[in-house]
């Protein structure tokens, strides 16, 4: 969260080169609101000369690049600059911080405020020009999970709220490719911008799953659960392509004192955790996806675990492919044993689904996961259960 802020262009291009090595190809990076936009009229000159730095580094090493704007919701908090508060929404599970400082303060809502939507697009447009036509950039996302900070008034909002940010990025960069970071609980809820809105303007879907956070998931390492969010994702979207653009696990070893000290933390053992990468990579083929990202890079340095969010949120802290020294974790061998492997058209058919889109709208906490249960039970040969 503090990379921008403590710019070294040395540790990024290391852990570029790292990443590259083990066969993967892609990078999705994430443009700290505050740092980006101190102002609501002002984007910051030299964040964006780091941003087309980054670029720079990620091109030299043939990774492509997914900046994401907004951010906004991460691991748990949201990070909002000071000037986007004193509204009256947000989310209570999650705790705000700006400045560097836990604040007690509603959010404003930038589907319906329109000071901070004008904010907003001056953003995306100045970004987006800075990086215009570069090599690196494959795409733009609109923000990570952005329904976990606020949610649109209403779908009609959601729709021109991404109608203005995709035109601003696209009249800045005619190239550009544009999504939006989509999760699980647009899913299950209808918070107003789903697959359907974003269908509508962005060129792909991108999804976000994690069966630690899924009641209805059959165990942590659950890992049926990605490719059946994707063919719902698909399926909500109009059939539009999707990019699995996060998934992964906290992990734990044996021989590692803080695994006795996380408390109730949901750890899964680095062996099981690598178990489940190679499964839910090759479901994830299996379903059509673009391609799937890993969440994420690597464990937090333990200096950091008294900071929001680690302080309350220990399961954070160990969602890395590579420890904190630098060593990797066995997922890292499951990766680069399926670098290259192809994109593939599904051939199953999506029989499970038994109802129409709109049917589904209408309750989605409940026809989720009882999809997933009929979704289950075909994926093993079985007939499915009566509707």
């Amino acid at each position: 969260m503090g990379w921008w802020s403590n710019f070294d262009p040395v540790e990024v291009e290391a852990d570029f080169a790292r990443i590259a090595a083990c066969g993967l190809d892609s990078v999705r990076v994430f443009l700290t609101w505050e740092d980006f936009q101190p102002a609501p009229g002002r984007v910051d000159r030299e964040m964006l000369r780091r941003l087309l730095l980054v670029a720079d580094l990620a091109g030299g090493l043939e990774l492509a690049l997914i900046p994401t704007l907004f951010t906004g919701h991460m691991s748990g908090v949201n990070w909002i600059p000071s000037w986007a508060l004193e509204g009256s929404d947000g989310d209570p599970r999650f705790r705000v911080v700006a400045g560097g400082t836990i604040v007690h303060r509603g959010l404003r809502n930038w589907f319906g405020d329109p000071a901070v939507g004008a904010a907003q697009v001056l953003l995306a447009t100045e970004a987006a020009g800075a990086l215009a036509g570069h090599e690196a950039v494959w795409a733009w996302d609109l923000g990570n999970e952005n329904s976990n900070c606020v949610i649109p008034p209403s779908s009609s909002s959601a729709n021109a709220w991404l109608a203005r940010l995709s035109s601003a990025i696209r009249r800045s960069d005619a190239t550009a490719l544009v999504t939006v970071g989509l999760h699980m609980e647009d899913l299950e809820e209808d918070r107003r911008l789903g697959p359907r809105e974003a269908s509508q303007v962005c060129d792909l879907l991108s999804m976000h799953g994690y069966p630690i956070y899924a009641r209805w998931a059959n165990g942590t390492t659950d890992d049926e659960l990605l490719p059946f969010l994707a063919r719902v994702t698909r399926w909500l979207g109009d059939g539009r392509d999707v990019l699995f653009s996060e998934f992964g696990l906290p992990t734990y070893r044996h021989d590692d004192p803080y695994a006795q000290t996380a408390g109730a933390a949901p750890l899964v053992e680095e062996e099981a955790a690598a178990a489940y990468t190679t499964a839910a990579l090759e479901g994830l083929r299996r379903a059509g996806c673009l391609g799937a990202f890993l969440w994420c890079y690597s464990d937090y340095d333990p200096a950091l675990w008294q900071q929001p969010p680690f302080d309350l949120a220990p399961h954070e802290r160990t969602f890395g492919l590579w420890r904190i020294d630098g060593s990797p974790k066995p997922a890292v061998a499951a990766i680069a044993a399926f670098a290259g492997a192809e994109r593939c058209t599904p051939r199953d058919v999506d029989a499970w689904i038994d109802i129409s889109r709109d049917e589904f709208l209408l309750d989605p906490h409940v026809q989720l996961p009882r999809l997933y249960e009929r979704y289950g039970k075909q994926s093993r040969g079985e007939d499915a259960p009566p509707a």
